[in-house]
């Protein structure tokens, strides 16, 4: 019951090329930015990544992003990062692009073990009848395109289907979590690394606080840890290290 790894650099060893990671994180707020520094130096590369952004340049995936470790991306925000656009539109990226509850629905249903569901989101637009670019060639064309989804009529409203996300690891961050995985998320942190954490079929969280098990409250648990393989304890220094995306202040 004891999941605490040693180090990050042992938590995501054994991520291979090629896999699929779910990944916390909503702009710069509860992004595993220890274990994806560590996947940055562990060398694997031609992942397929799931998450609401891919960071900024130089931050969170980011920093994945610039290296080329990431082949293809599932979001809902491009955000500010222009290395990811670049890469976008040059046909070196592939992008889907999802509506952003559909996103963090998607990832919610692939952990609870729903292959698919409904949703009027998209309805009426190329996430329903496809042609959305995944891809572009080099010339700007569209390399690869969205396929389209089946549409059915629900009390008269029509809705599309959606296929639910696993993923191979997830990487997420709490602000609190014990030895057996109990996961606990703070504000912004937690609107998306709950569903990315039951996605994963190996999930891995860095813990702001660590605390023995029996000190969590129940009833304040966002994730399990029967959802949970691996805990990452960070030192205060990690815990303390967070980027404001964009700041905002009077004058």
């Amino acid at each position: 019951m004891n999941k605490v790894s040693a180090s990050a650099a042992e938590a995501v060893a054994d991520v291979r090329d090629g896999a699929s990671l779910a990944v916390g994180g909503f702009g710069l707020s509860g992004v595993p930015e220890v274990l994806i520094q560590a996947l940055h130096a562990q060398g694997a590369t031609g992942l397929k990544v799931v998450s609401n952004n891919c960071g900024i340049d130089g931050r969170g995936l980011g920093v994945l992003l610039a290296d080329g470790r990431i082949a293809r991306v599932t979001g809902s925000y491009v955000g500010e990062n222009k290395e990811f656009a670049r890469q976008y539109l040059s046909g070196e990226l592939e992008v889907e692009l999802v509506p952003q509850g559909t996103l963090a629905e998607r990832l919610r249903a692939g952990g609870c073990g729903i292959p698919a569901f409904y949703t009027p989101s998209g309805v009426g637009t190329q996430v329903a009848e496809g042609g959305l670019p995944w891809r572009y060639a080099p010339d700007g064309s569209v390399a690869v395109a969205s396929p389209a989804k089946e549409v059915r009529d629900f009390d008269g409203r029509g809705c599309v289907l959606e296929r639910g996300i696993t993923a191979d690891f997830a990487l997420v961050r709490a602000w609190r979590g014990d030895r057996h995985g109990n996961l606990v998320f703070r504000k912004a942190a937690a609107n998306f690394n709950p569903p990315a954490a039951m996605a994963g079929r190996i999930t891995i969280a860095e813990v702001e606080e660590l605390v023995d098990p029996g000190t969590l409250d129940p009833d304040r648990v966002h994730v399990p840890g029967i959802f949970v393989q691996r805990v990452l304890a960070l030192t205060p220094a990690q815990a303390t290290d967070k980027q404001i995306e964009k700041r905002t202040v009077r004058p």
